[in-house]
């Protein structure tokens, strides 16, 4: 946490460069930073982490503030963005690195996450069963620099037009209220 009044949540759900550049744009978030959590190696990098031999998967760590946007809300973007389906996958991204997974800082996140799952479930949301791994927060290490608002900065890359972008405009589209400057 950076301050008293600022929360943290943990995301993997694919490249970390799609979740970011939406987590970005939520009104209440202060900051998002991409980085690696969830396995075995100390100190991974993107290359070790690319090999899918660290057990580490591409996540975000974001500050809230909870006044503003709430953990549950937080949930709905995350599922609204990406496949909770797919094993060790999003799209042609296939991995244990790119996994689906809820890194959680606490048993009241704990506890709304499962909720979340169950809830989704139970109304049938998704067509397959939802494979989220739900965990405790263990040590998250931050990506390197160039990793930081990959999207913003590299939106023309065909990557960023094929994957990034579809997710940031469906995260406009349905989560338009969520908008900062909204």
């Amino acid at each position: 946490m950076t301050d008293k009044t600022t929360e943290t949540a943990i995301f993997a759900g694919g490249c970390f460069w799609c979740i970011e550049a939406v987590f970005l744009e939520v009104k209440g978030v202060g900051a998002v930073e991409s980085g690696y959590i969830g396995g075995h190696t100390e100190a991974p990098t993107y290359e070790q982490v690319c090999q899918g031999d660290t057990g580490h998967a591409e996540a975000v760590r974001i500050d809230f503030d909870p006044a503003v946007v709430g953990y549950a809300d937080l949930l709905d973007i995350f599922f609204g963005i990406h496949d909770p389906t797919t094993p060790n996958r999003q799209g042609n991204d296939v991995g244990t690195q790119y996994r689906s997974a809820i890194f959680t800082t606490g048993a009241e996140q704990d506890g709304a996450a499962r909720a979340k799952i169950a809830e989704l479930a139970f109304d049938g949301a998704f067509d397959e069963p939802i494979v989220t791994e739900v965990e405790a927060a263990g040590t998250f290490w931050p990506a390197e620099r160039y990793h930081a608002n990959y999207f913003a900065r590299n939106g023309g890359q065909p990557y960023c037009r094929l994957v990034v972008a579809p997710k940031v405009a469906k995260f406009r589209s349905a989560f338009a209220g969520r908008r900062k400057g909204n």
